[in-house]
């Protein structure tokens, strides 16, 4: 907006009397507004920043330490032991300060050095106690003195009222494991994968590896830990996202669903401005640090926020060789996109937060618009979906300049990205189950030409209403997209709401002007090479078969009354339901995170081990029952551990990636790394956990429940399985495979998931569950409440 006030502020005529200048106040009031919503966030960024930095003391501390100092000295006492009068001699003032005034000056110069000197040693004390870990392995209810004790230290040291950043100069670095350790996890991961020629000539390359090469790599990688903040995270982003000259869209980017059963306002203008509106005050929450530190569910251990900074106005660029992620300080506007054209929709007027009845105004100006796209413009996403090599050639080639460069900027320094879809989506129709299903395809690739893929998140609004969220995955992971998504889903239904005509709330402001249409200019060339991503994509995009189904004959209630992890439950259904589909065991990875650590991203857990595969090939083999369920919970345990492991710096992957990385810029060649990190991934799951539970009320209001989200298949003859367990009643399933793979297929694996599921549970009670075939897709036995402006998904 202040580009087009700018416009219109300052006008000059040049006449044979001279210069006219016209000067628009009102243009000009907005400008400085404007201006000044600039500084206030300056301003409160320094002042968090102070903050932050003197974390777990307080600024207001040091003027406590230096009273308590000078009324020391007033009772001619010496709490420096001589440093005052040493700092007294050195002083650089002026001879024209009174002696009292420079041992005034001295004695607060001291003060100052202690206070920092007591932060300094807070600090160290703090991250000391933060790389303990023991607590995370003991039984739970059953706490150790010694681990009772720490919680009471970590409590002191931690101070009050921590921002989002406080604890980042506190958390320990991720610490690098011993080769021995991961060759021993590694061989002990693939034993029930492998013969017995297989493992021995594994257990050769990895004996040879160890006492060899893997000493030299080792060198390097603590030599890294020492010097960077987190030995992983970096080479991970860089090589395993931003290297890749794949697609990104299905390969790289996930997506989330809104609610399940409720749609609440069919009205699409509106669900956008609401949407819009909720997100923005998420990220005005952000930019103050007033969002409350990421800890782990149920306890006072931060974790790591630092994904959290590069969440808006924040887009992936691409190169020949290498993407790169490019982040803005502040954006004004977010970019739209409807019916193939694209517009610059500013979301501050003056310096203020645009209401939501006002963003659903301008959305619907977007809507009403008549002009018809450019030529070429409508598939230009097109090429955020294909390769990212013709992508980077087109972008030096055909937007290094002139309207097309000035388009491209406005696109990928928006706070994010919108589109307006022409489709109805959402649990509809007589098959709830197919109409999910294609839910999940529209918000992973849609028609692969109407999202921009390279955007930090773009989100989707439905024409009815219904709307969803597409994330890129090199910038965080997706709990941090998920904090963002139940924050904007509750905000929109139980903050904001709307009216009982199901418009955004408030009034509007008249003088708005009108959302701008990007400009294009697309040669034939240009349009060929769209053509060419388009086709890229569209192939990967019908390759894509998805199945997505909610789970009610029971859920974590139920599995924590069995005594067992309901992740490892989970885990040993999706194990089970894997052998009975394709009679043999595979290579499984579970994301586990690492944000205990400074910058921590994630760790794979192996999840097919040798007492998961011992259980499964107990139980279909018929053995007794008591026999089956000392298994189950032996395979439960042993993923537990498994778990905790890769959560406190323990697990085998990331290691092992990185000594690749180095044996790579070092020119050498191990067979060991090669084979190990060439192993398909035939079983990619992940779990997505609500993690602001008291947002949502799932005793008064269940029909306002996420089906969460999902992701695409890692290996072409794999699985990808999303899944959460939402509340203590319903489990939500997002499973994707390829149709080209003749031995995958996403509903029948679901099939076998359900069938798991209850004979997992059969197993662990007396009395018999539901059969699985009762799972239809039905609403909660306690739905009772629906709020006027909420429309029943039918």
């Amino acid at each position: 907006m202040a580009e087009a006030h700018q416009a219109v502020a300052f006008q000059f005529t040049v006449t044979p009397d001279g210069i006219d200048l016209k000067l628009s106040h009102q243009a000009l009031t907005q400008i400085y507004l404007s201006g000044l919503r600039s500084w206030k966030k300056r301003f409160i960024r320094l002042k968090n920043s102070v903050i932050t930095g003197v974390y777990p003391a307080s600024p207001s501390s040091w003027l406590f330490v230096v009273i308590a100092i000078l009324a020391t000295m007033y009772t001619r006492s010496d709490p420096s032991m001589g440093l005052i009068a040493k700092i007294q001699e050195h002083l650089p003032v002026s001879e024209s300060l009174s002696a009292q005034c420079q041992t005034v000056v001295s004695a607060v110069v001291f003060s100052t050095l202690l206070w920092l000197s007591l932060i300094l040693t807070m600090r160290l004390c703090l991250k000391q106690l933060l790389s303990y870990h023991g607590w995370m392995f003991e039984q739970h209810g059953k706490l150790s003195s010694t681990t009772k004790a720490w919680m009471a230290l970590v409590r002191i040291f931690s101070g009050r009222q921590p921002l989002l950043y406080s604890y980042q100069g506190s958390l320990p670095n991720l610490p690098v494991p011993k080769v021995k350790d991961t060759i021993h996890r590694f061989l002990d991961s693939v034993r029930p994968l492998t013969d017995a020629h297989q493992f021995e000539r594994m257990s050769t390359l990895a004996r040879e590896f160890e006492s060899g090469m893997g000493k030299r790599l080792q060198w390097y990688l603590k030599l890294k830990s020492l010097w960077a903040a987190n030995y992983v995270s970096d080479w991970w982003e860089e090589y395993i996202y931003l290297r890749g000259r794949g697609p990104i869209m299905v390969n790289s980017n996930y997506y989330g669903m809104d609610f399940l059963y409720v749609t609440p306002t069919p009205i699409q203008a509106a669900r956008a401005g609401n949407t819009i509106h909720a997100c923005l005050l998420y990220r005005r929450k952000l930019n103050r640090e007033e969002l409350k530190p990421s800890r782990i569910p149920g306890s006072f251990i931060p974790l790591c926020a630092a994904q959290c900074e590069r969440m808006f106005n924040t887009s992936r660029i691409p190169g020949e060789e290498t993407d790169t992620v490019q982040h803005w300080q502040d954006s004004e506007f977010v970019a739209v996109f409807h019916r193939g054209r694209y517009f610059r929709l500013w979301v501050y007027q003056a310096g203020r937060l645009l209401s939501p009845r006002e963003l659903e105004h301008q959305v619907q100006r977007i809507l009403d618009d008549p002009a018809a796209p450019a030529p070429g413009e409508e598939r230009l996403g097109a090429l955020t979906a294909g390769d990212r090599v013709p992508w980077a050639e087109a972008r030096k080639t055909y937007f290094s300049s002139g309207p097309n460069k000035r388009s491209l900027d406005c696109i990928e320094k928006a706070a994010f990205f919108v589109t307006l879809d022409d489709e109805e989506q959402g649990m509809m129709g007589d098959d709830s189950g197919a109409s999910l299903d294609r839910y999940a395809k529209s918000l992973l690739h849609g028609k692969c030409y109407d999202r921009w893929f390279d955007k930090s998140f773009s989100f989707v609004v439905y024409k009815n209403g219904k709307n969803g969220l597409n994330a890129e995955h090199s910038w965080a992971d997706a709990p941090t997209v998920a904090h963002l998504w139940e924050y904007v889903l509750a905000t929109d239904s139980f903050q904001l709401g709307y009216n009982t005509e199901g418009h955004c709330k408030g009034e509007v402001d008249p003088s708005l002007p009108r959302p701008q249409k990007l400009t294009w200019e697309f040669s034939p060339e240009l349009q060929q090479q769209v053509g060419r991503s388009l086709a890229v994509a569209q192939a990967l995009a019908d390759d894509i078969d998805f199945h997505v189904f909610s789970f009610r004959d029971f859920g974590k209630g139920r599995i924590k009354k069995c005594r067992i992890s309901p992740d490892a439950f989970i885990q040993l259904t999706l194990q089970l339901a894997y052998y009975r589909e394709r009679g043999m065991f595979c290579l499984t990875y579970e994301a586990s995170m690492t944000r205990l650590f400074r910058e921590g991203r994630t760790e794979t857990v192996r999840s097919c081990s040798n007492e998961s595969c011992a259980f499964v090939c107990a139980l279909e083999e018929g053995e007794e029952r008591e026999e089956c369920r000392r298994l189950l919970r032996a395979a439960s345990e042993r993923h537990q551990n498994l778990y905790r492991l890769a959560m406190t710096g323990g697990g085998i992957d990331r290691h092992l990636f990185c000594l690749y990385v180095v044996s790579k810029y070092l020119g050498l060649d191990s067979p060991f790394l090669k084979e190990v990190l060439s192993e398909p991934w035939r079983l990619s799951t992940s779990q997505t956990a609500v993690q602001q539970g008291e947002l949502f009320d799932m005793v008064n209001h269940p029909e306002f429940i996420s089906c969460g989200g999902g992701f695409g298949p890692v290996a072409d003859d794999g699985y990808g399985v999303s899944y959460s367990l939402v509340g203590e009643n319903m489990i939500n399933f997002h499973i994707s495979c390829k149709h080209s793979c003749p031995s995958t297929d996403a509903h029948e694996f679901g099939a076998q998931v359900r069938k798991a599921l209850v004979d997992l549970l059969d197993l662990m009670y007396t009395e018999p569950t539901r059969t699985a075939g009762r799972t239809s897709s039905r609403t909660p036995r306690n739905y009772q409440h629906n709020p006027p402006a909420v429309k029943k998904d039918q």
